[in-house]
């Protein structure tokens, strides 16, 4: 029976890679870690054994004598402030957060000479604005972080590959792009958008009006569903210290994005720009290349 040890266990990404580890009768062990206790009930999975733990995961000495205690196969680690919007707001406690935690959780795995696998969860966000002739982004395209979020994964995939080269430790990178999916947070774009226009829809009009930052932007959009294979397929076929885009390959605007719903809906919607959801510094479009990972580990969407 393989251990998988989850970080941000109680996020809608975790609760996707459960589903598929569950629909999949994966002969697995979850031990789940998060600040909040998780919103589903254990009870509905039937093929894989579960167990949660509350804690700070800057709590040192617990993550240690949690990690002790579980000996873990694979650690997915999805903890983390993950709204780009909240770090334009708190900068110092996006970053000190995101860093201190993955490096809590990879000091406990070098101090106990564990040969847990780690995937390293990361983003399209660290390419920052890039010039469209670029496109699509591949790994090789050097970073350019333009938000205290995007800092904060850059230095995450940096430290990794320290840990990688210095101390010899098995982490597998991902530059994730968006996700989207049922049980998502109204706080992320597409969740906001889809809660607005049900809203409209309940109330009986035919129309209205969706209040929003820059629907100009455009990006590459993937399943949840589809992006937690990935992860469960680098874990088992990645190679260590490599870094793979987890992505749809194609971009779209968040103006088309908002029409397909309309459309699904029967809405006619009249966008209305909110200055204070415009980001101090955005990126225009982000579109990634995933030849690497369908060569390396077969995954496409």
């Amino acid at each position: 029976m393989k251990k998988y040890l989850i970080t941000g266990y109680s996020g809608f990404v975790s609760r996707h890679f459960l589903e598929y580890l569950d629909k999949n009768e994966t002969n697995a062990s979850i031990k789940g870690l998060d600040v909040q206790k998780p919103e589903f009930s254990h009870s509905s999975y039937k093929n894989i054994r579960l167990d949660f733990e509350k804690i700070d995961l800057l709590d040192r000495d617990r993550i240690e004598s949690i990690i002790f205690n579980f000996q873990p196969d694979y650690i997915v680690h999805l903890a983390s402030y993950s709204s780009v919007a909240f770090s334009w707001k708190e900068p110092i406690l996006s970053f000190q957060n995101n860093m201190n935690i993955y490096l809590n959780l990879l000091e406990s795995i070098r101090k106990l000479n564990l040969p847990a696998r780690i995937l390293s969860i990361g983003s399209s966000e660290e390419y920052g604005n890039v010039d469209e002739k670029t496109l699509p982004l591949t790994e090789a395209h050097v970073p350019r972080p333009v938000s205290p979020y995007a800092v904060a994964r850059v230095s995450q995939e940096m430290i990794s590959k320290v840990y990688v080269d210095g101390y010899g430790l098995d982490i597998i990178m991902t530059r994730s792009f968006n996700h989207i999916g049922p049980f998502q947070r109204d706080t992320f774009v597409i969740s906001s958008f889809a809660k607005q226009l049900v809203e409209i829809k309940k109330s009986g009009k035919s129309s209205g009006e969706l209040v929003t930052g820059d629907t100009s932007i455009v990006r590459d959009f993937t399943d949840v569903r589809d992006v937690v294979v990935a992860y469960d397929l680098l874990l088992k076929k990645g190679k260590p210290g490599e870094i793979y885009n987890v992505c749809s390959g194609k971009g779209t605007s968040l103006n088309d994005v908002i029409g397909i719903m309309a459309k699904i809906l029967d809405l006619t919607i009249h966008i209305q720009v909110n200055e204070k959801l415009v980001r101090p510094s955005d990126n225009r479009i982000i579109i990634g290349s995933n030849e690497k990972i369908k060569k390396d580990i077969g995954w496409d969407v």
